[in-house]
This record gives structure tokens, sequence and C-alpha cells, in this order.
């Protein structure tokens, strides 16, 4: 076995997923190729390497990584690059110099022991001091934690964020119980913890391990939007993954029910699971808008239709029936749904709607399930929208040492109405959390398109609770003269009908452009954004034109989407800043999204009259530009659509996405100027009638297809819509009967 020691001079390429490496190893004496598993690895580093020569067919004498150790850097040069490596959060090669420079060779042991000694330097203060010594603390303790991991075949990716979740505590924690990993980690499969737990040495049919599956079918299923599963699917799961005879399932959802993790429940004749959280969510719900719904309101005190005509004089707008109905309802209900597509009229009604209650003195909050949403309903109403997390304050609570809503039952919202745009967004927890915040007595308005996606989340809110047949519904169906100048509009409702659309009409907003295999689709996109689109009425490439894929994977999926769209409209430059994260480059200048809700996140947002607000909270699909990369500080600088400015350190960048292209699901909420759709081959389950019309809702001012016709017409026949395991309709018709028959 040969020995090598040197420092990481060029990383030539890193497998995220597995930790292979090929890098460039220095020393006094030689320059060597290194090839093997070392996750972790940066430019800068000193290692003792143990291997074997081997000799690659086309790029020569190669060292094959057996073992390696870091070596602490024992020389000025080896210690300035080590910390100007980017491994540090605060030091970048500025601030390695001046350290070097200040301390010589002592240097890394002042920031392992005396870290207070770094405000020495000009420079640097007593917070930026205490930073630097937390992430030197924390890239110590990281490599030690992706070590242990990395013995258990976890990659570095996975590595990163269960260090992060379980911090110095990781080893431990993961050693007492691994299949805590599925519950905590996102994305970690109980596949792979059960992988670690039977290298631990965990029995095949011990009651942990059966447990844990158990639970993991449950939420799993969860993800395909179910809030139970009958209790046949489950064992039939649980049996294919564990592997071990039914009898033990069957003993396993028992204890697990007698423990109230479970619910066992007869629905339709048939015995179902709950996970309970969902279980709880449901009743709760149903409980909360029957008694909303039946509740006791004041007497309104006017003539409602003499105020509807007034205010048709007033707008100069001439109500359709159906909109007049939900004006009268909202004054006579303590709950009511205002449904409907596109042009009939949602904005226009909800108005109304509001300078009527206005008008009588009631205080109003508007909500939306996303910061994109909130903003669409601000400007439409020109009255402040907030997110439903942000109306239900949730915050981390000190007492509880966790992340929880501010607004409940025992401090709940004090308003007389609340009205919520977008609810097919709303899942039951989310509609759980709104419920408990909500007095008897306040009127709570509910819209949103029934013909849309539903939620992400577990649940079939807005659907559950039109069928339940209790909640009182008016539906918008008349669609305006001015709406049925744009084939946006009249296309989008052909499409839910399962008509064919109007295609490249003269002069409209609609068009389908013919290519006949994804890379020539691709060339059309690409050309669109950069040239066309920009040339043919001033469109903004990043802030006006979004493309919207049904896919992840392939040539027109959402990856290679991004891959191509920033090389095409925000390519490589020597003045561009820019940060390697997993298999994407960040630059400054990309349209990026949040991809994952962190309520912890903080901002600052810069308004109109000067003043600065800060908060803390950037959700799943909130927009935004990079508009700086700082390899001094770590960081890299986000302006979000609503002026809001984040900065987020190296080690939070899996929290982002390039956005140039997204799928439709992640587009849910949001409005753009110009939306482009790939058209062509796809999985069934995805190439949906219900899809293509949400992408095609999501645009304002223009829509472009490009792709296959018969995928077209593919989509629009397929009206798949996967069953959703969801009771909610139920419950509230049952435990309306309930009230009416005490």
């Amino acid at each position: 076995m040969v020995s090598v020691q040197g420092t990481v001079e060029e990383i030539i390429f890193q497998n995220e997923s597995n930790g292979y490496t090929v890098a460039i190893l220095e020393n006094d004496e030689d320059v060597v190729t290194i090839v093997g598993v070392m996750p972790m690895l940066n430019i800068g580093e000193t290692l003792e390497i143990h291997g074997q020569w081997e000799q690659h067919p086309s790029y020569g004498e190669q060292l094959k990584v057996e073992v390696y150790t870091e070596v602490i850097p024992a020389t000025l040069k080896g210690i300035e690059r080590y910390l100007s490596s980017g491994l540090i959060s605060g030091i970048g090669p500025k601030t390695a110099k001046n350290i070097v420079n200040t301390f010589g060779t002592e240097a890394l042991e002042i920031l392992q022991y005396s870290p207070h000694r770094l405000k020495e330097i000009s420079g640097i203060g007593e917070k930026k001091a205490n930073r630097i010594a937390e992430a030197f603390q924390e890239q110590r303790e990281l490599k030690d934690v992706m070590l242990f991991l990395q013995g258990y075949g976890i990659s570095p990716t996975y590595g990163i964020k269960i260090y992060k979740k379980y911090g110095n505590e990781t080893i431990s924690k993961v050693k007492e119980n691994p299949y805590r990993l599925v519950e905590d980690i996102f994305g970690i499969g109980f596949k792979m913890a059960d992988n670690i737990a039977q290298s631990m040495g965990i029995q095949h049919n011990s009651k942990y391990r059966i447990n844990a599956g158990v639970k993991y079918v449950l939420m799993d299923s969860s993800t395909s939007g179910h809030t139970y599963i009958p209790k046949e699917i489950l064992l039939d799961k649980a049996v294919e993954i564990l592997k071990v005879e039914k009898i033990y399932i069957e003993e396993s959802i028992k204890e697990l029910a007698l423990k109230q993790h479970l619910k066992l429940e007869d629905i339709d004749g048939e015995i179902c699971v709950y996970y309970i959280p969902f279980y709880y969510a449901e009743v709760n719900v149903s409980k909360k808008l029957v008694e909303l719904s039946r509740v006791e309101l004041n007497e309104v005190d006017m003539d409602i239709d003499q105020q509807i005509v007034e205010l048709e004089q007033k707008s100069g707008i001439r109500y359709a029936e159906n909109q007049k109905e939900a004006i009268k309802e909202a004054l006579l209900n303590g709950v009511l749904i205002v449904t409907g597509g596109p042009g009939t009229g949602k904005t226009t009604t909800i108005n109304s709607i509001i300078k009527l209650l206005e008008s009588q003195g009631y205080d109003i909050e508007l909500a939306a399930p996303t910061g994109r949403a909130a903003k669409r309903m601000s400007e439409a109403t020109g009255k402040e929208a907030r997110t439903l997390h942000r109306l239900l304050e949730y915050s981390f609570m000190d007492d509880m040492g966790e992340m929880a809503f501010g607004k409940n039952e025992e401090s709940p919202l004090d308003t007389d109405v609340i009205i919520v745009d977008e609810v097919s967004m709303v899942d039951i927890l989310l509609m759980n959390s709104l419920s408990k915040a909500i007095m008897p007595g306040t009127r709570l308005i509910l819209v949103g398109d029934v013909d849309q996606l539903p939620s992400v989340g577990p649940g079939n809110v807005l659907r559950d609770i039109i069928d339940s047949g209790i909640i009182k519904v008016v539906e918008l169906n008349e669609i305006f003269r001015q709406a049925q100048e744009s084939m946006i509009v009249v296309n989008a409702h052909k499409i839910n009908k399962g008509e064919p659309p109007r295609l490249n009409v003269r002069d409209k907003d609609f068009f389908f452009i013919r290519q006949n295999n994804p890379q020539k689709i691709l060339d059309t996109i690409l050309g669109l954004c950069k040239d066309r689109l920009p040339n043919f009425n001033g469109y903004d490439p990043l802030k006006d034109i979004q493309v919207l894929t049904p896919m992840k994977k392939g040539d027109v999926g959402v990856n290679s989407l991004n891959q191509n769209l920033q090389r095409t409209l925000n390519p490589e430059a020597s003045y561009k800043d820019e940060k390697k994260q997993g298999d994407q480059f960040f630059r400054v200048g990309d349209k990026i999204m949040q991809v994952k809700n962190n309520y912890r996140t903080k901002w600052k947002q810069y308004k109109d009259d000067g003043t600065v607000e800060e908060g803390e909270g950037v959700f799943n699909g909130d927009f935004g530009y990079i508009m700086g990369i700082d390899d001094e500080e770590g960081e890299v600088m986000v302006q979000f659509d609503d002026n809001r400015e984040v900065n987020y350190p190296f080690g939070q960048l899996d929290e982002l996405k390039l956005a140039y292209a997204t799928t439709i699901h992640k587009s849910q909420g949001s409005e753009f100027p110009v939306v482009i759709i790939p058209i062509c081959w796809g999985p069934p389950m995805l190439l949906t009638r219900n899809l293509l019309y949400t992408a095609v809702t999501r645009a304002r001012e223009l829509v472009v297809l490009v792709g296959m016709e018969r995928y077209l017409y593919m989509m629009i026949k397929n009206n798949r819509i996967n069953k959703r395991y969801s009771a909610l309709d139920n419950r509230i018709f049952n435990i309306f009967n309930i009230f009416v028959n005490k």
C-alpha cells in the first residue's frame, strides 16, 4: 500500500450522491491524481492518503484511495489555503490572509481553543468572531459525522441534512434509533434507514422495525394526498416492504393503535387506518366548519339587494346572477365557498363582498396559502393579504423549543371576516390550524378553483367541503364579455370540459408551435425566451416569462430546462460570482425558487416609504433572484419578488433550486405574464387534463405551447384524477346531522 501526503489543489469531479471524487493532490515533490470515495473533500485540505496505484486507459496513473485522514496543515501557505477554501463560513481569502499574518502557524489552534482572539484582527468584531468559531467547530464535527455515516452507506447529501437536524448528537441518535431518520429527514425512506439498522444488528422481525415500517407506509401514502388508507392495502404494502408475515404487521397495527399513533375506523364498511395527526385534523375541521355554518349571526340591518344595485352603479359593473348570489350569501352565512374558473369574476365578486362588509363596519383579514398568491390577492383587492402562516403567526416558540402557530384556540384571530384565496392548495393540516384560530361568529369565505390540482399535502379540502353538501357553495360559471376576448380564458374552459382548444387565432394570446421531437422543443423554448418573446413585446426573460413542465426528468423536464435556460439567459462570465451546490451552479442573476418551508430564515423587506421591516419565514414556492455571492462571508444574497432580502449561508443552499423552469405543481398559486409549456410524451399520470388546465390558467397575457399536437389532445382526453383517501366530506355531513338531531 502506498502512502502520500499533500494538499488538495483541485477537485476535478465529485459525485454528491455517493462521495466519489477525483482530485489533484500536491506536495513539494509531486502532483498526484487521487480517486475514491472522499465525501466533503474541499480544496485546501491537507490529507494523508493510503491506497494503490492504478493505470487508467484515458487518464494515466492514479492513486486509488482506500483510506484517508485529514492532516492539520503545518505551513503558513497550507493554513492560508485551508482557511480560504470556503470551508469555514465567514472566512474568505482576505480574512484568511489576515488571520495567518496575525497568528502564523498557531492560527488553527487559535480558532479552536481561543477564538475570542480573532477580535485582534482589524474588521473582525465579536459577532463575526463567534460566527467563525461556530463554523470552524461545526466543520470539524461534520467531518466526524460524515465518516461515521459513510460507513453505513449514507451519502454526503443526506449526511449534511442529518447533521443539520441532530448537530453534535448525530452519531448517538442514529445509533440509538436509525428508524427515526425516516420521520425526521426529508428524502430518507424506510429502506435506507432499514439498511443502516440491519448493519447495526437489529433483528428482521423486531417490533421496533415493524412499527417503523407501518408508520412509514402511512406517511408515504400522505405524499399522494391520502389522509388514511384501507387496512388491507396497508397490510399488503407493509408485507412488501418488510418481508415478514402478515400476522406481525397485524400485531404492530394493534399496538400502535393502543399507543394512539394510529386510528382505526370503519369507513363505508371498510376498516381504514389513519396516521393520528391526519385523523384529528379531519375531525377538528369538520366540527369547526359545521359550528361556524350553524352559528347564529348578527342580523344584517340593510336591504342587501339595494346595496348590490348601488355597488353596481358605483363601480360601473353589471353583476351576473351568481355574483349577486355570492355577495348576498357572504352576509347571510357563517361559511361560504366561492368557486369558479378563469374569467368568471371571482376577483370582482370578492372585492364587492369586501366593500359591502366594510361599509357595515366589519373587520376583514385576507390570506392565501403562498407568498405569491397572497401578493396577487393584495394587488387585486388593494388591501393587505398575508400567507396563512403569517396570519396564524407561525414562529419559533421558546417555551416549546419548536415551531408552532401563535394563533389557536387559546389565542384566536380577532376579526369579523376571514377570506382565504386559492383554497385548492390548502391541505388538511393547514386547514386544521386555521380552523383552530377562528372564533364562532367569525365569517369564513373560502375562494378557489375546484378544477385545479389539489394540494400537495394530504387531504382534498376544497373538493370535500363542496361534496359534503352542507356548506353553502356559489359557483361562478358565466364568462364575462371582456374575458371572452382572451383565448387563454376560452381555451382553459374548453380544456376543462374536455374539448380541443382554439390554436393560433390571429392577434390573440394562445399559440401552439409544432415540433416533432424533444430536442427541437427544447431549442424552440430557448429561442422564445432569449429572443422571440423579448423582441415581440418587450417581455423580460426572467421576470415575465415562466416555463412550466409536467416532468422533472427528460430533455424537457425541469432539470434539463433549467440547465439550458441558465446557460442561455445567464451565461458564465468572469464578472459573475457563482457557487456550486450539488449538481447545479448558482450564479449572480439567476432566477431561483425556495423549495421547502423554513420558518426561521430571517429576512428584511424594504418598503416604498424607506422603512425596513424584519421578519422570519421563507416558504416553498417563493421566487427570487440571486443578487450577490460573498465568498468571504460564505453567503448568497437573494431578493424575493416582494422585495424581501435573505442571506443564505452556503450550507443552506439545498433549500434553493433554479427556477427558469418549474413543474406545474410548483406553480400553483402563482401567475405570470407569459407561460411556455412543452408538450410531448410523458407518463400518463402526468399528462392529465387538470395539470394542463392548471398550467394554462397561470398565464395572464400569453400562453405558448411547444410540441406535438397528439400529446396535447391526449392530455385533454385524460381526465384521470388519482383517488385520494379522505373522509372530510362524510364527516361534515355526519356531524351536521348530529347537530340537527340534538
